[in-house]
């Protein structure tokens, strides 16, 4: 596999859907419904917010900041275990640490 990551690999979606986990465990730990939550990080259709929890769709990097600030929880935490489901490598390289190492979000009951 090249460097980008294809978007049917088997392997990507079952990290995509962990990651949208994290997302929905966030999102009802913090009492949002998923509309709630689409108002809160500026999105017209809240449909896009089930695409991510059900690992269709990825929060768009650019947006991170919003959505941890949507979330009540630190960015930089969200952001490294999002990047340990959507980008397993650049993961391993920033955070010289393995995927199936515990993270911030691992005491989530999902």
């Amino acid at each position: 596999m090249g460097l980008n990551q294809k978007a049917n690999d088997p392997q990507a979606k079952v990290r995509r859907k962990q990651g949208g986990l994290i997302v929905k465990t966030l999102r009802t730990s913090a009492g949002y419904t998923q509309r709630e939550l689409a108002q809160k990080v500026g999105l017209e259709y809240y449909t896009f917010i089930s695409q991510i929890e059900s690992g269709t769709g990825r929060v768009p990097p650019q947006h991170y900041a919003v959505w941890a600030e949507a979330l009540g929880v630190d960015v930089k935490k969200f952001v490294r275990e999002l990047l340990k489901f959507y980008d397993p490598l650049t993961f391993e390289v920033i955070y010289d640490a393995k995927c199936t190492e515990p993270t911030d979000y691992e005491n989530l009951r999902l």
